[in-house]
């Protein structure tokens, strides 16, 4: 097998991450923003936090409300008790205790109610505190604080940048020996020919980057030339040559496949 059949290469290759875009679950002023663009964050690091005065005070009234039905669930337990103990002697009429049991399914009812707003204003709470959802690099941050927000809006990007890939888009006509599991050698821009990152191809994407894009080619025009389309191909990095040197999204690649081998 000469050189040339047993390596395909191309240069239209770009570092890729699965990104997670920080969006509030809730509406509200921002009090404080705790990062900044470019800052490495952890998973479950703060990012913003929200004025809260008002889940505060929501949760201490739905505190203060649960307090009062724990009492009258309690009372009406123990008057239950009471009649029910008496209801043999006699002593308490029939109507006297399905009344008392109504009123304890009553307040049983309304405690389990008002336990749930007390967790409803829990969690109304914590979503006024906006962590990270993964590790990663602070990016496209645009909120500040003393601005009002709203729920669903983005308010920056966190690119995972320790688990970066490269879709590499070879031409459909070097893909014929192209597999899953086959070595691959890249190359940055940024660090040149001096560092050499190894991967492996781990899928081929289900379609030519033409037939994703927002206007897809139409070719049943008599004026149609033909041009060679390329399919991406995702290739998975060295997470240990990614530590020594890190990439960002984005950054030009070039790859080289080995394709000598069946893959797995």
């Amino acid at each position: 097998m000469t050189y040339a059949s047993r390596f395909v290469s191309t240069d239209n290759a770009y570092v890729g991450a699965d990104t997670a875009t920080v969006t509030p679950l809730i509406s509200g002023p921002v009090a404080q923003v705790l990062v900044r663009e470019t800052q490495s964050v952890n998973a479950g690091d703060i990012l913003v936090q929200l004025d809260d005065a008002d889940a505060r005070l929501a949760l201490a009234q739905a505190q203060a409300d649960l307090a009062r039905a724990q009492a009258n669930a309690a009372t009406a337990r123990v008057d239950l008790a009471r009649r029910t103990a008496l209801a043999p002697e006699g002593a308490v009429s029939a109507d006297e205790l399905t009344a008392a049991q109504n009123t304890a399914s009553t307040s049983q009812a309304a405690l389990l109610a008002t336990q749930a707003r007390v967790q409803a204003a829990e969690l109304a709470l914590s979503r006024t505190t906006i962590r990270a959802p993964i590790a990663g690099v602070v990016s496209n941050k645009h909120v500040e604080m003393g601005q009002q927000v709203q729920a669903g809006a983005p308010l920056m990007v966190i690119a995972p940048i320790t688990s970066a890939y490269v879709d590499a888009n070879f031409k459909e006509g070097q893909l014929r020996d192209v597999h899953v599991g086959q070595p691959v050698t890249l190359h940055s821009d940024l660090y040149g020919g001096s560092v050499a990152y190894h991967g492996r191809v781990t899928g081929l994407s289900g379609g030519t980057g033409a037939a994703f894009s927002l206007i897809p080619a139409q070719n049943a025009s008599g004026n149609w030339i033909k041009v060679v389309q390329r399919v991406p191909v995702r290739i998975a990095l060295d997470p240990r040559e990614l530590q020594a040197h890190p990439l960002r999204v984005g950054m030009s690649m070039s790859a080289t496949i080995d394709v000598s081998g069946i893959g797995s």
